[in-house]
C-alpha cells in the first residue's frame, strides 16, 4: 500500500468513476484499475461495488476512506515539517468560498507563490455546513470562509473581519436612483439570490418572514458572476457580498441601492481544526491573510 494508491482510490470516490478519475490524476485508464485491484488485493476485499454503470464504496471501502484521507494528510505534514529546508516546500489544502476569490484572496496567493515557490496551494470551494468535517478529516489545511459567524468546538477561529452584503440592479432598474430601500420595497420584485445550501439566501428568505414579505425569487445559482450578469441586464435584483461587485459598480454596469432594511451580519473567517499543527508554511500563509 501507498499513498499514490490511497490518491487514486480518494479521486474515484470524488469523482464515482474510474475514467474521470483517471483524467484527473493524468493516469491511463488501466493504471488506476490496476492501482485499485493491487489494493483490494493487499486488503484482501472489494472497495468498490460495480453494478453496471453504477459505482459504490463496500463496507470495507467506506472503513478504508476516513484512514486513506488520514494518511494523505500526515503525508502532507510530515513533508511540510519534517525536511531541515529553511524554504517551505509542500502542499497545503484550502477551503474557501468563492465569494473571497473575486478580489480578496488572489492577491494573497500570487505574493505567497512569489515569497515560496516552493510551495503548492490546492483550491477547493467549500459549503458552511460541510467544511468542519473535511478539516476534522484531515482532507482540508486551513479554511478560509465568508459566513455568518460560526462557533465549533472542534475548531480554532484565527481570525475574523466584518464584511456586507448588498442588493445590486441595473443603473436602469426603476429603484436604482431611490433614496431608500427596504423589505416592503422589494416585494414582488424579481429576485437573483444564491443556492439553497448558501447561508446569505437563508439570512435574506428569514428576514422576509419576519417582515411578512413575499419573495419573488426568478434565479437561483451558485455562481456570483451569473447573478452580476442578470442583475446588468435588468433581469432583477442580485443579492449578494459586496466585495463580489466592485469591478462592476466603477464601471457603472451596477448599482448599489440604498439599503435602510435589517442588518445582514457576514464575516470572512480564517479556520484550522483545533488539534492541527501550524507549521512555517500554513503560519506564513495565515499572516499573509490576516495582514490583508
Amino acid at each position: 500500500m501507498n499513498s499514490t494508491q490511497l490518491e487514486t482510490f480518494l479521486k474515484i470516490v470524488e469523482t464515482r468513476n474510474f475514467t474521470s478519475a483517471a483524467n484527473m490524476l493524468g493516469y491511463a485508464q488501466s493504471t488506476v484499475t490496476t492501482q485499485i485491484k493491487q489494493l483490494e488485493e493487499e486488503l484482501g476485499c472489494l472497495l468498490f461495488d460495480r453494478l453496471g454503470k453504477t459505482l459504490a464504496l463496500t463496507s470495507e471501502g467506506e472503513r478504508l476512506l476516513s484512514y486513506a484521507e488520514k494518511m494523505l494528510s500526515l503525508e502532507r505534514e510530515i513533508l511540510l515539517e519534517v525536511p531541515a529546508n529553511k524554504e517551505p516546500a509542500g502542499e497545503i489544502k484550502v477551503g474557501v468560498s468563492e465569494s473571497l476569490c473575486y478580489s480578496t484572496f488572489p492577491p494573497v496567493l500570487l505574493e505567497y507563490k512569489k515569497r515560496y515557490p516552493k510551495m503548492d496551494i490546492r483550491l477547493q470551494f467549500i459549503d458552511h455546513d460541510t467544511f468542519p468535517l473535511l478539516l476534522k478529516k484531515g482532507v482540508l489545511d486551513l479554511v478560509y470562509t465568508l459566513n455568518p459567524l460560526m462557533e465549533n468546538t472542534e475548531l480554532t477561529l484565527i481570525q475574523k473581519k466584518k464584511e456586507t452584503l448588498g442588493f445590486y440592479a441595473s443603473p436602469k432598474h426603476p429603484l436604482a436612483k431611490s433614496k431608500s430601500i427596504t423589505e416592503k420595497d422589494l416585494e414582488g420584485i424579481p429576485l437573483l439570490l444564491t443556492s439553497h445550501n448558501c447561508s446569505f439566501r437563508h439570512m435574506l428568505l428569514e428576514d422576509f418572514q419576519k417582515m411578512s414579505v413575499t419573495p419573488n425569487i426568478v434565479l437561483e445559482t451558485s455562481s456570483k458572476e451569473v447573478l452580476k450578469q442578470f442583475a446588468m441586464n435588468e433581469l432583477g435584483i442580485a443579492f449578494m457580498p459586496d466585495m463580489v461587485a466592485n469591478a462592476e459598480v466603477k464601471d457603472k454596469k451596477l448599482v448599489r441601492l440604498n439599503w435602510k432594511g435589517n442588518d445582514f451580519p457576514i464575516y470572512s473567517q480564517l479556520f484550522i481544526h483545533k488539534d492541527k499543527h501550524i507549521g512555517k508554511a500554513i503560519d506564513e500563509l495565515i499572516k499573509l491573510i490576516t495582514d490583508k
